[in-house]
């Protein structure tokens, strides 16, 4: 039996100002989320770690936007708005890549993740790219998930997140 191939695939924003490349295997393991952000942009989650993922042109161009936590880095072109891409709360040393911004269809695994509720569902988002062992529980929130390589100890308090 084959290893799965990895393909190089571009894409970009609604402009063309801003480009990336990602690194994915068919078919793709992607997720849809309810949270206050994803249902207003239809992002189509495709998480991949730092090295499988490069922006091709167009970094001067971003804009950022933080919002509850402040640990998902939403960017943005700062020309026509479009979101392709953006380092996510669940994965920091990564990048959501947006199904929909890639320059030609692949083959998703869709799955729906309930951004609405983040610390009860944030272990679905345990796949290739996001091991066990980089999530353990948060040493002043037991009942809620942490990264290793983040600190949730301020987050505000799980009953006033609306949405991520």
């Amino acid at each position: 039996m084959t290893a799965p191939r990895q393909t190089w695939h571009p894409g970009g924003c609604h402009c063309g100002v801003v480009r990336f490349e990602v690194e994915l295997v068919a078919p793709v393991e992607a997720q849809t989320c309810n949270c206050s952000i994803c249902v207003r942009v239809g992002f189509i989650h495709v998480i991949v770690p730092q090295s499988r993922f490069r922006i091709t042109q167009g970094s001067e161009n971003l804009s950022q936007y933080t919002f509850n936590t402040g640990l998902a880095q939403h960017l943005f072109c700062k020309t026509c708005g479009v979101k392709a891409f953006y380092r996510p709360r669940s994965n920091p040393d990564g990048w959501s890549v947006n199904g929909r911004c890639l320059d030609e269809p692949v083959e998703m695994n869709l799955s729906a993740f309930d951004g609405q509720n983040w610390e009860l569902h944030a272990a679905d988002l345990l796949h290739a790219d996001l091991t066990p062992a980089n999530i353990l529980p948060s040493h002043n929130h037991p009942d809620s998930l942490a990264l290793k390589l983040i600190d949730l100890s301020n987050a505000i308090p799980t009953s006033d997140r609306a949405g991520y």
